[in-house]
């Protein structure tokens, strides 16, 4: 097996694995779906930082 075919099954197994885990864990929040849209601005919570002062 040549260097770059091993790399490349490394990075396969690397993230079969990662994707493995992200199912496990579950949303990132409860109630977020793929494709829930979302609208507004993420991140912006309202508060202000004062960094436009």
């Amino acid at each position: 097996m040549s260097v770059l075919a091993g790399f490349a099954l490394l990075l396969l197994v690397v993230f079969v694995v990662a994707f493995a885990v992200g199912r496990g864990a579950g949303p990132v929040s409860p109630g977020l779906t793929p494709g829930s849209g979302g609208g507004g601005n993420p991140g912006m919570s309202g508060h202000d930082t004062g960094a436009g002062q």
